[in-house]
């Protein structure tokens, strides 16, 4: 950790050094140019040099100023990639070695039945867990080189949001009830199901997983001013608000130890914020800081709106 400190004061340090020299030898060049009769004289007679001089010293400045903040910026992308090979080792040795073992046991005889179905199931969560990792990477690349259209279909919302929890509370070995959904029974949307669902999906097990027991989740949806807002409340462990403005860039992750010790790469918010882009939608994080939860606010244009068949309201092409 210091030393990904010293890599990124090091580059800052020096651009602030040499744009401070620059400067400096630029003012003291006026002020001997000012106070010096003569050798003003002199230069008064050629007031090109003095311009072609400012110049110079602006441009210096300048190229100093640009190469410290692109080279900031790569040091950055480094240690993310970094801490993302480090997770994906973490993410592919833990389930593979956890599945190897239930085999191995599986092998034995004598085992009795129940003991077979549980060895069973854990395998069968981890294969998900790897299935869900490697979706995760493979959106994340084809998300970076292109931008999708849409397959759009019809989808209700409340129905969607449940099946997410589902499956966000299966995962997490949870109860229903600790994900609570506001979403109207009768709204109804045109749009790209899939992305909506990795949306979703993607938020709820975020809030979830970066939550400590007791869990409680509130998701909450409604139109209004053709504009659906969706907000993913969570009471676990917070963004420092530094990060904000970070958590959807790709591998990073929050570099605190409460994070660090829970599963993931730095790539779920990215795709997130990736297939909100492509449905013409915004997101945006708030939290009071660690400890005090997190809201995700997720708003995307609504294109027409129309009483449905049933009561309530049927919303018509989203993005």
């Amino acid at each position: 950790m210091s030393r990904s400190r010293r890599s990124l004061s090091l580059p800052i340090v020096l651009a602030s050094i040499a744009v401070a020299v620059s400067i400096t030898l630029l003012v003291f060049w006026l002020l001997i140019v000012v106070r010096d009769y003569e050798l003003g004289a002199q230069v008064s007679d050629n007031t090109w040099l003095i311009v072609l001089g400012s110049v110079a010293f602006a441009f210096i400045v300048t190229v100093l100023v640009v190469f410290a903040v692109y080279l900031v910026q790569e040091t950055r992308e480094v240690q993310r990639q970094d801490r993302f090979i480090d997770s994906v080792t973490h993410e592919l040795k833990s389930p593979l070695a956890s599945i190897r073992l239930c085999l191995e046991t599986l092998g034995r005889t004598g085992l009795a039945e129940n003991q077979r179905e549980e060895l069973r199931g854990m395998a069968l969560t981890d294969v998900r867990r790897l299935h869900d990792f490697i979706d995760d990477i493979l959106a994340a690349s084809r998300l970076s080189h292109e931008r999708a259209g849409h397959d759009v279909v019809e989808v209700a919302l409340a129905a969607l949001v449940r099946e997410v929890a589902k499956r966000v509370v299966r995962r997490h070995n949870e109860t229903t009830d600790v994900v609570l959904i506001d979403v109207p029974e009768a709204l109804v949307l045109q749009t790209d199901a899939t992305a909506l669902e990795t949306v979703l999906l993607n938020l709820v097990d975020n809030a979830v997983k970066y939550s400590d027991p007791p869990r409680r989740v509130e998701v909450c949806g409604a139109v209004a001013n053709r504009t659906l807002t969706m907000t993913i409340r969570d009471h676990g462990i917070g963004i420092p608000h530094a990060h904000l403005s970070r958590i959807f860039q790709r591998f990073h992750r929050v570099p605190l130890p409460s994070v660090r010790q829970r599963r993931g790469t730095g790539l779920g918010l990215y795709v997130v914020a990736a297939l909100v882009e492509n449905l013409g939608g915004r997101l945006r994080a708030h939290s009071d800081g660690p400890g005090q939860g997190t809201t995700i606010t997720l708003t995307v244009p609504v294109i027409e709106a129309k009483q449905g068949a049933t009561s309530g309201v049927a919303v018509v092409g989203v993005g």
